[in-house]
């Protein structure tokens, strides 16, 4: 991934959200901060990245992983990893049966695709 900061911890993996205004944004938040309890990895500001801040961008050139979550195809963070030419792994809310406007976000919705993307990740490294 280039010339790393100072990161310096191996197995450093980051998460980022969409948080868009509908039902799936709020999704892909809730889903981001179930991961990052769980352990899963470290959630970071997507926003940061879209500003072009370096500490965030440099952050992300050093991660092992970044994780990102968008909550629908429209991908604005996927469009925003692009743009930076950053490495990532990601996941679309909507390809797990959520409906944008449509689908109710209950507890045990963001618990079962938290857990389906943890199995994922692993499987990713």
């Amino acid at each position: 991934m280039g010339q790393c900061c100072s990161c310096g911890s191996s197995g450093v993996k980051l998460i980022y959200s969409c948080s868009g205004a509908a039902n799936t944004g709020y999704l892909a938040d809730s889903v981001s901060r179930k991961l990052m309890m769980d352990g899963k990895g470290k959630m970071t500001c997507l926003a940061g990245i879209g500003a072009d801040l370096a500490g965030f961008i440099e952050s992300a050139k050093c991660a092992d992983k970044n994780i990102l979550i968008d909550g629908c195809t429209v991908s604005c963070g996927k469009l925003i990893f692009e743009k930076n030419n950053l490495p990532f792994e990601h996941f679309i809310l909507t390809n797990y049966g959520v409906e944008k406007g449509k689908t109710e976000i209950t507890i045990e919705l963001i618990e079962d695709i938290a857990n389906k993307i943890a199995d994922a990740i692993k499987t990713i490294g």
